[in-house]
């Protein structure tokens, strides 16, 4: 008997599963077959099969074991600059503060029972839902309201200069204050607009109109020098860049 998300707000989050184990992969897909709202793309024996799925951007939701050769689900994750939704799979419980510093939806301790795989996936459903409709807020009005102690702040997105993150609290800068939300990078970089909001390094997300100039490996926005990961410099260039590029 599957279980069933709302059939008419059911929207397909699709997923890769990556474990060194067969059975265990196996098993995943199996309980991931019974629920509706979720979609197998793939899977794979090590985190280093992954990265092309993810780095195409085919990936919603990771379902990630932690303990592989070569390169452990912990290692995989903090190397990814965009990361997708992840539910880590694992049979230890040691690593399960350093999973959710890494902002991960849920942690799954093995042998995994189907309803608390179920429990972790509405988490997923959620979330995605979230922020999809999120964004397509912030796609039709600029406008904004962020919690500022016990009230709410109006801000607009085109005011941000740039976005810098600190574990599960942000700071958005503006030309004349900064305010700090409890939100992650992740999260602000999907809800934010992708045309205008820029990832350049692990911890800041710049928004280009704002962008005075690029220099090496750094980029100066309203007097502020920020640095530019060695991975994010030439996507920016070939992204932001070389498209506006008025002198060759």
């Amino acid at each position: 008997m599957n279980m069933n998300a709302d059939q008419s707000s059911k929207v397909m989050i699709h997923c890769l599963v990556i474990d060194d184990e067969p059975l265990a992969r196996h098993s995943i897909i199996d309980f991931i077959e019974k629920i509706d709202f979720l979609e197998v793309i793939g899977s794979c024996a090590s985190a280093l099969e992954a990265s092309e799925y993810v780095q195409k951007g085919l990936v919603d939701l990771l379902f990630l074991d932690i303990n592989m050769p070569y390169l452990s689900g912990l290692e995989f994750l903090d190397s990814l600059e965009r990361p997708p939704m992840v539910i880590f799979t694992t049979a230890y419980s040691e690593h399960a503060l350093e999973g959710y510093r890494l902002q991960i939806v849920d942690y799954l301790l093995k042998p995994i029972t189907f309803q608390r795989f179920y429990q972790a996936s509405l988490k997923a459903q959620q979330l995605f839902s979230l922020t999809a409709s999120a964004k397509q807020q912030v796609q039709a009005d600029p406008f904004l309201y962020i919690r500022q102690g016990e009230g709410f702040q109006k801000i607009s997105w085109m005011d941000i200069l740039y976005i810098e993150g600190m574990q599960n609290y942000a700071k958005l800068h503006f030309k004349n204050q900064v305010l700090i939300i409890h939100q992650t990078m992740i999260s602000l970089e999907e809800t934010l607009p992708k045309e205008k909001f820029f990832r350049i390094h692990k911890s800041f997300l710049v928004n280009i109109d704002h962008i005075d100039s690029i220099a090496g490996g750094r980029l100066s926005i309203n007097g502020q020098q920020l640095p530019i990961s060695r991975t994010r410099r030439e996507a920016l260039l070939k992204e932001v860049v070389y498209k506006n590029l008025l002198s060759r």
